[in-house]
């Protein structure tokens, strides 16, 4: 007996040497001028920021032509490559779900969740694509249906078959692949930070594939890239969300939506972003995520019974349809005819979910210690999944219902996708108190963007470190607001176009980042679970 209790505990040790590293987070940071750096990341990022930036200020319109055309080339040439990898995320998540390693708990069998469900499940929405939802949730359907740009397989529009395409291929947009991404990426950060106290960092991810070396140039490069996606993806719709707001305010007080009024309100978005993240995460983020799941539950709740609770069933049974329908179909990365939908929005949306990646996926791993991976990935996957095709068949049935009887400024179509929100919510009563309403969501949910992605950032560029000084926190969350103000100032539409063009283009990298990743992760949830079965075996 002791023989083979010595033999198994022999067994134990070899399977824990294999996650045995000397590297100790933190240990390649320089600390000056209050800040806490990792030596490389933090440098190289901030040098690649600033030359971006005076280079898209210098020459705004050569940028915006150069990367766009960057852009293009990798949406038209990778589109096979996106879509395929879409639907690998899908089915990986799918499989651990219900293979054995879903019992795996983050952090250990003893480890106690930080935050509430009701908590961690406005926390991870909020981050994710709440801002997505307000701005496309109208103009979307809405725009495949009149054939603004390109329409899902071809179907012509105004028709039956097209209303029902429309909410279907706009929920596969926002539905389980993009949940998957994030999904991928924040489960492999959480569990070899917490299972095996790894730094809360891309590079960590690679260690079944790379070992010693990740800690080297080839993690500081898998870093670096990561921090570049973030910043860019977050300045980008600071910028955007600018614009959004300010065409609000416009279409509410009559305010001028110009440049003056963007940047004002990116100054108080920034603002309040940086008092969140002094706060920290539950005094910050987890509090402004709460107050912003009751004020879009409250809105959503308005536009389904404004709209009649009768018109929403419809639209809901036709969202649900369209969804299982068209899944399939326009998950095909071969002989597609639909070029101006398949890569203007479909290619588009993956590129840039994947650069969103490190952000989302990172600040998720955050808030989620404590859950098993089959309720990490069952809720990261399937609770936003539900949501979405709930306020898709709300407003986006709204919209589609008044384009249908002729009502209102989206009978004539999509012109300024920013407005559509707020034209569907004209054509309901009280429209004052719910423009103004969706102006606040809107205002919110990108501070709740802005502060989570600051404390990802400051995590990544600190070498792993989730109590690294405040100041770095407030550095990045100013950073997004500079970036965005200066870019809009100088340069405008074109400097913001230039941005989002570079932010989508990462995306490429990234892709065959995460399918290393996943691979790299599965090595590491079959580790776990070996262990976790000697572990039990030798207790008994």
């Amino acid at each position: 007996m002791n023989e083979k209790t010595s033999e198994m505990q022999e067994r134990i040790e070899n399977i824990e040497d294999i996650y045995d590293t000397d590297y100790e987070i933190g240990q390649d940071n320089i600390e000056k001028w209050g800040f806490d750096l990792h030596s490389t990341v933090f440098f190289v990022s901030a040098f690649l920021i600033v030359a971006f930036v005076i280079g898209s200020l210098v020459f705004p319109e050569q940028s915006k032509v150069g990367l766009e055309a960057a852009r293009n080339w990798v949406q038209t040439t990778f589109d096979w490559l996106f879509l395929s990898a879409g639907n690998i995320f899908v089915l990986f998540c799918i499989a651990l779900i219900v293979l054995p390693v879903g019992s795996i708990r983050l952090g250990g069998e003893d480890a106690v969740p930080d935050f509430s469900v009701g908590s961690w499940f406005a926390m991870l929405f909020a981050a994710g694509m709440g801002i997505g939802l307000m701005f496309w949730s109208v103009a979307e359907p809405v725009g495949y249906f009149t054939e603004w740009f390109g329409t899902p397989l071809n179907i012509p529009g105004f028709t039956e078959e097209s209303k029902t395409a429309a909410l279907g291929a706009t929920m596969y947009h926002w539905g389980l692949h993009p949940w998957a991404i994030y999904g991928v990426v924040g489960l492999a950060l959480a569990f070899f930070t917490y299972n095996k106290g790894f730094p809360l960092t891309i590079r960590s991810t690679f260690y079944p594939l790379l070992g010693e070396r990740v800690w080297g140039w080839i993690g500081d490069v898998i870093d670096t890239l990561a921090v570049l996606a973030t910043i860019f993806g977050l300045a980008t719709s600071l910028g955007l969300g600018a614009q959004q707001a300010a065409s609000g305010f416009s279409f509410l007080f009559d305010i001028g939506g110009g440049l003056q009024t963007q940047v004002i309100i990116i100054t108080g978005v920034t603002g309040v972003a940086i008092v969140s993240v002094v706060r920290g995460i539950d005094g910050g983020v987890k509090l402004l995520s709460n107050i912003n799941m009751v004020l879009a539950a409250i809105l959503l709740v308005f536009v389904i019974f404004a709209g009649t609770v009768t018109s929403f069933f419809s639209s809901l049974a036709t969202t649900v349809t369209g969804y299982v329908e068209y899944l399939l179909p326009l998950s095909n990365p071969v002989g597609r005819e639909d070029d101006t939908f398949y890569h203007s929005w479909t290619i588009f949306f993956w590129a840039w979910w994947i650069s969103w990646s490190p952000f989302v996926g990172m600040f998720i791993a955050r808030v989620s210690r404590g859950r098993t991976v089959r309720q990490f990935l069952t809720a990261v996957l399937l609770v936003p999944t539900l949501v979405t095709v709930v306020w898709m068949s709300a407003f986006g049935g709204n919209g589609l219902k008044q384009v249908t009887q002729n009502v209102g400024a989206l009978a004539d179509g999509i012109g300024d996708s920013s407005l559509a929100l707020f034209q569907m919510l004209s054509q309901l009563p009280l429209t004052g108190i719910t423009a103004f309403l969706a102006i606040c969501l809107v205002l919110v949910f990108f501070v709740t963007s802005s502060d989570s992605g600051s404390l990802v950032i400051d995590s990544i560029t600190s070498g792993g470190k989730t109590t690294a000084p405040v100041a770095q926190r407030v550095f990045w969350a100013s950073m997004e607001g500079v970036i965005a103000a200066v870019l809009l100032i100088v340069g405008g539409n074109a400097a913001l176009q230039a941005l989002q063009a570079g932010a989508v283009t990462t995306g490429l990298p990234f892709t065959f980042i995460l399918l290393a990743m996943c691979v790299s992760l599965g090595r590491g949830l079959y580790h776990e679970r070996k262990l976790l079965a000697y572990n039990a075996a030798l207790a008994r």
